[in-house]
């Protein structure tokens, strides 16, 4: 019985998603998403997103995070969530923070500067059509980098926000870096459902020519974790909060800092109906559309702390980051 992903390599949420099953240990085929299996495809997927996963019960599964919710629930062992439920919401939260900011940081550099854009668009072109002519991929080419190009606003890419956005990326960088070279994953020997949200924008960051010079220079211990993340392993147990404490904390404070006044500032953008919204982040204003997935995320997110805030020792954590005022 074998799920099938339907997926591709420059997909963060594709990447992810293959991790994870591969992480568990269960059986399942990579399917290239390409012209060739279009109608294959559209039998399993509601809307046109990748990863799609085709279950072997017929059914079709979409998005990264229920995907991994639905199989977790399925296939609980080996588990990806910390038994100390303070952790475990912990790991939710960086995942979330992974899939929504991480992406940002992804996306933007992506399809920014000129080199970033050639040689992306001639990848993807590659790998949707690996037996096209030199014309033919030519073609794909220029058309992919001028839809991409044109999709910046998504995640509030602009010439204002851009060095914003490269800040945030090195400044994240180089908090992951102490924390990574001191174990092989975020909480300790076994990935969580943080290191998967969070490693598979990052691996995509790394294979792109501006950010994965940065990550080279200046966070090997993380490129390794991308790496590492590819083919992940319970190599032992989740640490405790009092080991991870020294380098974790910085990070969820990084959090506190961008993601959750973000995230908080596009709900209420869109509440209110508002063509867009300024936010003050560290570095200066940041200006963007209001989006409407974030501001579902961010409503489960809510609900999830809501189920764990009286885990011992929570709050004061997320107290110290900064995190509180925007989960409650």
């Amino acid at each position: 019985m074998t799920h099938r992903i339907f997926g591709s390599e420059m997909s963060p949420y594709s990447v992810k998603v293959r991790a994870y099953f591969r992480f568990k240990g269960l059986p399942h085929e990579w399917v290239p998403r390409r012209a060739e299996n279009d109608e294959d495809y559209k039998r399993y997927a509601r809307l046109p997103i990748v990863p799609t996963v085709a279950t072997p019960a017929g059914e079709g599964l979409q998005d990264s995070t229920p995907i991994m919710e639905t199989v977790e629930a399925q296939h609980p062992e080996p588990s990806i969530h910390p038994d100390d439920p303070a952790l475990a919401f912990l790991s939710a939260l960086i995942e979330e923070f992974g899939d929504e900011w991480g992406n940002k940081l992804m996306f933007h550099h992506r399809w920014w500067a000129e080199v970033d854009q050639r040689a992306s668009a001639q990848t993807l072109a590659r790998l949707s059509a690996p037996f096209g002519s030199t014309e033919e991929i030519a073609a794909r080419t220029q058309f992919i980098r001028e839809r991409m190009t044109g999709r910046g606003h998504f995640v509030g890419s602009s010439a204002e926000t851009a060095p914003l956005i490269s800040a945030y990326y090195f400044e994240l960088l180089d908090l992951l870096e102490p924390h990574l070279q001191a174990r092989p994953y975020l909480f300790g020997a076994r990935p969580s459902f943080g290191d998967f949200g969070l490693a598979a924008q990052l691996y995509e960051c790394s294979v792109d020519p501006t950010c994965g010079a940065g990550i080279r220079a200046r966070g090997p211990a993380v490129l390794d974790w991308c790496h590492r993340m590819l083919e992940p392993r319970n190599d032992g147990a989740f640490e405790t909060w009092d080991s991870l404490a020294p380098t974790l904390a910085p990070i969820l404070a990084y959090v506190g800092r961008y993601f959750l006044p973000w995230t908080t500032a596009n709900a209420k953008a869109l509440a209110e109906g508002a063509e867009s919204f300024t936010v003050d982040l560290p570095g200066g204003p940041y200006v963007q559309g209001p989006q409407k997935y974030h501001a579902r995320s961010l409503a489960a997110l809510k609900a999830r702390y809501a189920a764990a805030a009286d885990a011992p020792g929570l709050k004061a954590i997320l107290d110290a980051a900064g995190c509180t005022p925007w989960l409650a």
